[in-house]
């Protein structure tokens, strides 16, 4: 069932996932669109999140955007510093940016960057993630990865896991995709692109997520003006992804996207999404079971245990 409709100011609005938006020329959603878009949002009982692009809007669009309850994404290089101020989720594409930024203690980041990057950077977040009330951390290249990095990506789960665990012990108490999330779930918490959320592009047709729009235009899924048009919507969702229905990486985003891109199936997961996930799994469940002392009612009892890292191996012993 819907929940959320997100809806692109500019096709340079900021990317916040996966996908890279690489487009440099501005087109602004005209703003009867935007106020359709709105509508259709307050008709069909959505959560509206709007994706900013770095420049002011005009004040009509702040106008309108203000009509209703909604969320914010927001680029650290947005220049309306009144809409960073008010950013729900602040999206950083560089280290530099965020290690260097004024954080606030009440507020959630995100940080986009490839393996090799973070591999190289990750002990700058020790620091980050003690000024953040949330990180999220989002692989771009996840696709690329090979069993050395398979290797390093865990040592670098470990070593942040062992700081998390102080931060806890000091009554610090911040969330971090990689490693807390799972730690709070009891189900699939997955992206939701065609299930739970749908995207507005400027042009006024909806599609999947974003980056189906920046991919091909053609791709929609409907307009304002003849509705939603999913073909094949089931499989989109949960129960029609048979390696996913009985996994419990429950954190995983089980991106669409990059389904598409490396499987060329929505509904099935690349062996490097699997495993990464799983070992953000498993990082979690070492870390629960460290943290008794600092217990919080909203974690997991514990994780079981397993012996594989990719679901799609369980599946062939069966």
């Amino acid at each position: 069932m819907l929940q959320y409709l997100i809806i692109l100011l500019d096709d340079t609005s900021t990317s916040y996932c996966h996908y890279e938006n690489i487009r440099t020329i501005h087109k602004l959603i005209p703003l009867d669109i935007l106020k359709a878009g709105i509508k259709f949002g307050m008709m069909e009982n959505l959560m509206i999140q709007f994706v900013y692009p770095d420049f002011e809007l005009p004040v009509e669009y702040k106008e309108a955007i203000e009509s209703i309850d909604h969320n914010n994404i927001v680029s650290s290089l947005c220049k309306d510093t009144d809409v960073l101020a008010v950013a729900d989720v602040t999206v950083f594409h560089d280290w530099a940016g965020i290690v260097y930024a004024n954080l606030d203690k009440e507020k959630c980041y995100a940080l986009r960057t490839t393996k090799d990057d973070l591999f190289e950077r990750f002990l700058f977040l020790k620091d980050v993630l003690s000024k953040v009330a949330r990180l999220n951390v989002i692989i771009t290249d996840i696709e690329s990865f090979r069993e050395e990095d398979f290797l390093r990506y865990n040592q670098v789960l470990h070593v942040l896991s062992e700081h998390v665990e102080k931060l806890y012990a000091d009554d610090k108490m911040p969330q971090f995709n990689i490693l807390t999330d799972r730690m709070m779930l009891s189900q699939m918490n997955n992206c939701g692109a065609a299930e739970s959320n749908i995207t507005l592009a400027p042009n006024g047709k909806f599609y999947v997520c974003p980056a189906f729009y920046y991919e091909n235009e053609s791709k929609n899924v409907g307009d304002l003006e003849r509705g939603l048009e999913i073909k094949n919507k089931h499989l989109y969702k949960l129960d029609h992804a048979p390696i996913c229905t009985n996994c419990d990486a429950y954190q995983c985003k089980r991106c669409i996207w990059l389904n598409r891109k490396t499987t060329l199936e929505v509904n099935t997961p690349s062996h490097e999404q699997c495993v990464v996930a799983h070992m953000e799994r498993n990082a979690s469940r070492e870390l629960l079971q460290k943290m008794g002392k600092c217990k919080n009612p909203l974690w997991q009892d514990s994780i079981e245990e397993i012996d594989y890292l990719d679901p799609f191996e369980k599946y062939l012993k069966i």
